[in-house]
């Protein structure tokens, strides 16, 4: 099938869009911190400066200020995916309601009374340390644009109401529209409580912050090389040092893991977003949206959007690009195909904002497992504690994985570490080309679904039954 033709509104709105993440181009974007020269030995070696590693640090800090903790990073504090993300700071642990229900449904109630427990206490946590990262506990609306799509959530809205979960509020499409008009909106779940908006890449900068002031040692641009066992301790080699630790906290998610026996459990796939200028005060009149929710649609190829701190709008998701081998290099960042149909797909939804243009646009990996949410586990006797596979919602849920690593490497009986999400893996994806192959057919299978009123062919039913799935 040929591309369709970009629209004049489209490719004017991108033309003069700077190819950078909006939120990593601010002008307080603190400077890296020295890399490690030499030998390090500390308690607690954290290997990542993305949210799962600084979480991990800083509540490590909290519990023992005695502890001697070392962060490094191998590029910049929140250069990566905890930098670029949408700002959707979510409740849910177990990548939405749905998805907890089909793999979980007997701790479910247990799972959200965490979820709400734990961005409960990344909203005090920002106000206890003065982290400056616009976080607004708006909500998130989860909106149908297809006719099955309405019955469908609520059905969702009877699950939630079924599990005690008082915040979920059904819209029909009036009650939608006026929220936030688009032509394109025939109902909405909103989940009142259960989600914040923020700046992500101030919410890394702002924990950096308080880490240091805890006392922890931080070493960007370093680079983890190996690990390896060294006596009743671990030692983790750099570019230019090692790191001598009592025990290891590995936050890399998308990136390799130092321990190879977790690699087949990720893919890292390429998520895409484009950041329109600021809304005019007639703009943001013609399409309401003054509760500020974040947005996403039902698809299988979804769409999320909310409104930043100075009325932009951030328009991201649809494409899931997965390259072959799994690789991560800067180049496969940039993908113009894709940012060329989000820009259809923005002013098919606002077709009130013609005329608005693009100012950035940007991509990235994020790591995906077969049951879209966090697995955990410990390597080398215990000393070693891992968490990763939060397909896209870790803004709000690395802060439990970093409790849960901290629970394993105590090797303490809570009720995090009891719970079977904690305890279970997810299904490792086959090797190349398998893999390749399995994603495509998926791929395909998924875009099918969307545009045949949801229905899921016997590839997708086949691969419900056997717990495996791909998303972002």
């Amino acid at each position: 099938m040929a591309r369709a033709a970009m629209t004049p509104s489209a490719a004017y709105a991108l033309a003069d869009a700077e190819p950078t993440p909006f939120w990593l181009a601010d002008k307080d974007r603190p400077a890296a911190r020295p890399a490690l020269v030499g030998d390090e030995t500390c308690d607690l070696l954290v290997v990542g400066g993305g949210y799962s590693g600084l979480w991990t640090a800083l509540i490590a800090k909290e519990r023992d200020p005695e502890r001697d903790v070392v962060l490094i990073e191998g590029a910049e504090i929140g250069w990566a995916a905890s930098g670029r993300n949408g700002g959707f700071c979510a409740a849910s642990l177990t990548h939405g309601l749905g998805n907890g229900l089909a793999r979980w449904p007997d701790e479910l109630a247990t799972l959200e009374a965490l979820g709400i427990r734990n961005l409960d206490a990344i909203g005090e946590a920002v106000a206890r340390y003065d982290i400056d990262c616009a976080f607004e506990r708006t909500g998130e609306i989860d909106i149908a644009t297809e006719p099955h799509q309405v019955a469908e959530l609520k059905e969702f809205a009877e699950d939630a109401a079924s599990l005690g979960l008082d915040r979920h509020t059904f819209l029909d499409q009036d009650a939608l529209r006026a929220e936030v008009a688009s032509p394109t909106f025939r109902a909405g779940l909103w989940d009142r409580d259960g989600v914040a908006m923020l700046n992500p890449a101030r919410l890394a900068w702002g924990l950096k912050r308080a880490c240091l002031g805890l006392g922890v040692r931080i070493y960007e641009r370093t680079r983890a090389t190996d690990l390896a066992s060294d006596g009743l301790g671990m030692a983790v080699r750099t570019p230019y040092g090692r790191v001598f630790a009592r025990h290891v906290a590995l936050g890399t998610n998308a990136f390799p893991s130092l321990v190879k026996r977790v690699r087949p459990y990720i893919v890292p796939v390429y998520d895409h977003a484009l950041m329109t200028e600021p809304l005019s005060d007639e703009q943001l009149a013609a399409i309401g949206w003054k509760n500020r929710q974040g947005l996403s649609d039902s698809n299988n190829h979804f769409h999320y959007f909310r409104i930043t701190e100075d009325n932009r709008i951030l328009w991201g998701g649809y494409d899931i690009v997965y390259r072959y081998g799994g690789g991560i290099r800067a180049e496969f960042d940039h993908h113009p195909a894709t940012y060329e149909k989000l820009a259809r797909h923005f002013f098919r939804c606002f077709p009130q904002l013609e005329g608005l243009r693009f100012t950035h646009t940007w991509g990235g990996a994020i790591d995906t497992c077969s049951r879209f949410s966090a697995f955990f586990g410990t390597a080398h006797a215990g000393r070693v504690a891992y968490a990763a596979g939060y397909t896209g919602l870790g803004v709000g849920a690395t802060r439990f994985g970093a409790e849960v690593m901290l629970d394993l490497l105590t090797g303490e009986r809570t009720e995090r570490t009891e719970l079977e999400m904690v305890r279970s893996k997810p299904l490792p994806f086959p090797p190349e080309p398998l893999r390749w192959a399995g994603i495509g057919i998926t791929q395909w299978s998924m875009t099918r679904a969307d545009t045949h009123g949801g229905r899921r062919n016997l590839w997708l039913k086949a691969m419900d039954k056997v717990g495996l799935g791909f998303d972002s």
